[in-house]
């Protein structure tokens, strides 16, 4: 799931950037995961695309990118979406 997630938001937007950290097995046991695995992930994520895009709205736009992959059990999702420009990296 951690590539799909990868390989989906930089096509997707473009990216500059984009990591994925698997963060399931600290999430063991808790209600709506079934599994070690697979579950929950932080991304990051800088696009230019996410230009004048708020926080709250460039947020949507991930979840509803990856609405495949909460389908296969993707729980829940930590964003952080920058543009370059936000990151220090300029134009």
């Amino acid at each position: 799931m951690k590539h799909e997630i990868a390989k989906q938001l930089m096509e997707v937007f473009n990216a500059e950037y984009v990591s994925v950290t698997d963060d399931s097995q600290a999430h063991a046991g808790h209600r709506g995961t079934d599994k070690v695995g697979d579950s929950h992930f932080t991304v990051t994520i800088v696009s230019g695309l996410f230009e004048g895009k708020s926080r709250v709205a460039r947020h949507q736009w991930v979840y509803r990118e990856l609405d495949a992959c909460f389908q296969k059990g993707l729980h829940a999702l930590a964003i952080t979406a920058k543009t370059p420009e936000e990151m220090g990296h300029g134009k």
